[in-house]
C-alpha cells in the first residue's frame, strides 16, 4: 500500500489506524523513516546484519523487516529511499524474503508493507530516481491523504482532541476555545497540516492562563505575508543573458533561494520545520543552504 500525501497529513497515523483495525493487530507495528537515517546505515536498519559484518558489528542485529514479522512495516519518506536499496527492497516485497549484511542463509517473514511518501513518485520513476517496478508493487493500493487546508470541517475536531490530549498531559483544567479563536483556525492555510495544528493546540494550551483559548493564544499571526518585491528593485537585478535554459535556471534558482530563505524566517531557524514547511526532505534542503550559501 501507498500513502501519498503533503508533509504532517498524518500519514503515519493513517498507518497505525490501518495496522490496528486489521488481522495483524495484534502483531507489530514497525516504523522506519528512509530520509532521516544515512543510507551507509539504512540497510543495515532495514534488514540486519551479522556479527562480524562490518567494522564495529561485534553482535548480531535483527532489521526492520524481521522485527516487523507477522506485523505492518511503515517505510516512511520512501520517496527517498537510495537507487541502492531499491532493487532488494523489491525483492523482499516480492519473494518474502531476505538476507542480513553479512550473512548468507535467507530470512522468510511475513510482512505488510505501508509505504508513505510527500514526493510524486510518477515523476521520480520519469527522473529514474526511483525504480518503476518497485512503484508499480507498492501503488497497488494508492491512498492520497488530503492536505489540511482541503478539508476544513476537519479542523475543530482535530483541535478538539489535541486540546484535550495536552490538557490531560500538562496536568491543566479542561479549556475550551472561544468562537474567535475557532474562525482563526478555520480560516488558516495550515501549510504545516495536522502537525503544524498539533504544534499549534499545544503553545496555546501552555499560554492559556484562564480557561478559554482565544485566538492571540494561537500565535498564527507570525505567519505574516511577505510583501511582493517590485519588479524594477529585485528582478531588474537578476541576469537574463545567455540561453532560455540558463536565464531559466538563474531565475528559479533566485526564487528557490528566497523561498528556503522564508521557511527559515518562518521556522525560527530551525531546519528540520523549515523542511516541512517546503516539502523537502531533510536532506535535500541541506543540499540547497549548500548551494545558494545560506548555511
Amino acid at each position: 500500500m501507498l500513502l501519498e500525501g503533503e508533509s504532517g497529513t498524518g500519514k503515519e497515523l493513517f498507518a497505525r489506524a490501518l495496522h490496528a483495525l486489521s488481522p495483524r493487530a495484534d502483531g507489530p507495528f514497525v516504523a522506519i523513516n528512509c530520509a532521516a537515517i544515512p543510507e551507509t546505515l539504512l540497510e543495515t536498519e532495514l534488514f540486519g546484519h551479522e556479527k562480524g559484518a562490518f567494522t564495529g558489528a561485534n553482535q548480531r542485529k535483527p532489521g526492520k523487516f524481521e522485527l516487523a514479522h507477522r506485523g505492518t512495516l511503515f517505510l516512511d519518506e520512501i520517496g527517498d529511499l537510495p537507487l541502492s536499496l531499491q532493487a532488494k527492497i523489491l525483492r523482499a516485497l516480492e519473494e518474502k524474503r531476505f538476507e542480513r549484511v553479512g550473512g548468507t542463509a535467507p530470512l522468510q517473514v511475513d510482512v505488510r508493507v505501508v509505504a508513505a511518501t510527500n514526493r510524486h513518485l510518477k515523476a521520480a520513476v520519469a527522473a529514474r530516481q526511483f525504480r518503476e517496478d518497485l512503484y508499480f508493487r507498492l501503488s497497488v493500493f494508492p491512498i492520497t491523504i488530503p492536505p489540511l487546508r482541503e478539508r476544513p470541517d476537519d479542523i475543530p475536531m482535530l483541535a478538539k482532541y489535541f486540546i484535550d490530549k495536552f490538557c490531560r498531559d500538562l496536568n491543566k483544567k479542561p479549556l475550551v476555545f472561544a468562537p474567535s479563536a475557532v474562525e482563526e483556525l478555520r480560516v488558516y492555510a495550515w501549510p504545516g497540516n495536522v502537525r503544524e495544528l498539533q504544534n499549534c493546540i499545544e503553545r496555546a494550551c501552555i499560554l492559556t492562563e484562564g480557561d478559554t483559548i482565544h485566538a492571540r493564544h494561537l500565535s498564527l499571526s507570525f505567519r505574516a505575508a511577505v510583501p511582493a518585491v517590485a519588479d524594477d528593485d529585485a528582478w531588474s537585478k537578476i541576469d537574463l543573458s545567455g540561453t532560455l535554459a540558463d536565464a531559466t535556471r538563474r531565475v528559479v534558482g533566485e526564487i528557490e533561494r528566497r523561498k528556503i530563505h522564508q521557511a527559515l524566517d518562518e521556522a525560527g531557524g530551525n531546519r528540520g520545520r523549515a523542511a516541512e514547511v517546503l516539502q523537502v526532505s531533510y536532506k535535500m534542503l541541506l543540499a540547497k543552504l549548500k548551494d545558494y550559501g545560506l548555511e
